[in-house]
């Protein structure tokens, strides 16, 4: 267990470096290609094409083929309420709006899944690691506060997305407890892949695809890399410990996105963003220490009864 929350803890703040840098990247790319819709289209149908061949490359497939019924239903209810009509809505929303505010509402997913999985997951969390979670919150205030919020139809498409994806990481949380992070994933980004591409063609975005340019097609090709990587990480990381656990790590990505514009757009990083990063850093470390606290606690209990078993 132990190593489990170790090896989960890792990938999880893979995943915040990650998703930080590809939401700095997202905007600037998502203003190139200029169709929000074709862009994450494209995006998310590249990602499935580099699963599918890790599943081959890996000999996955078996897995796919032993689906249960029950299996396959959460499988496309994480397609269609994580893989598809959020992507369409944050990057839409992402047209309107800056990068970090998109970042700011995005990074609240740890609240909603919080909110979430402890009544329906039975997920619990210490004090400690609710103070850190209060710290980790109010660091993103910190960055960007309310003050420059436009409160827009974009921000709003930006929050519904994320309550989807919140709901989503319930769902995989169920289906990850019999299931491989990377069929997960796959299913994801496939079965999400083909609902944005019939919602693509609905609004005649196969000429837009057409009219791409290279400098365009780089874009999106790198955003993909970065999302590869982003679902990789994550749905195996929330394989190994608990959604309100992993959620919470994925918070300091707007950390990363913050340095990125500070070094890239704003060339300045100010004493208010200083101490944004000292009280993210804190809060980190408390929802981990304590975490790993609870852990051990948990096997040490057990350890007795497993020696009583043997005997």
């Amino acid at each position: 267990m132990k190593q489990s929350m170790r090896y989960a803890t890792i990938l999880a703040l893979s995943t915040a470096v990650i998703s930080g840098t590809n939401n700095f990247l997202t905007k600037i790319a998502v203003t190139a290609v200029k169709d929000p819709i074709v862009f994450t289209t494209l995006k998310n149908a590249l990602v499935a094409v580099f699963i599918i061949g890790i599943m081959l490359a890996f000999k996955k497939w078996k897995e796919i083929s032993s689906l249960t019924k029950t299996q396959l239903l959460k499988l496309v209810a994480i397609g269609i309420i994580g893989g598809s009509l959020p992507f369409a809505l944050y990057f839409t929303g992402l047209a309107a709006t800056t990068a970090l505010n998109a970042s700011l509402i995005h990074k609240t997913i740890f609240l909603w899944v919080a909110f979430l999985a402890i009544p329906l997951l039975k997920e619990k969390m210490s004090t400690p690691q609710w103070i850190g979670i209060g710290v980790i919150f109010a660091a993103n205030l910190l960055v960007g506060g309310f003050s420059g919020f436009k409160y827009n139809a974009g921000e709003l498409m930006i929050f519904a997305a994320t309550i989807l994806w919140a709901v989503e990481n319930i769902i995989a949380k169920i289906a990850l407890r019999d299931l491989s992070g990377t069929t997960v994933a796959a299913a994801r980004m496939t079965l999400g892949s083909i609902i944005l591409i019939g919602i693509a063609a609905w609004r005649g975005g196969g000429a837009a695809v057409l009219a791409l340019n290279p400098e365009q097609w780089g874009w999106t090709l790198l955003t993909s890399i970065f999302l590869l990587g982003y679902v990789l990480t994550w749905y195996t990381a929330l394989k190994y410990a608990p959604a309100t656990y992993v959620a919470t790590l994925l918070v300091p990505a707007t950390l990363i996105t913050n340095i990125l514009s500070a070094i890239f757009i704003t060339h300045a990083f100010s004493i208010q963003q200083f101490i944004s990063a000292v009280l993210f850093i804190t809060g980190t470390a408390l929802v981990v220490l304590f975490a790993k606290k609870i852990t051990e606690e948990a096997v040490s209990t057990a350890q007795p009864k497993t020696e009583l078993t043997m005997r």
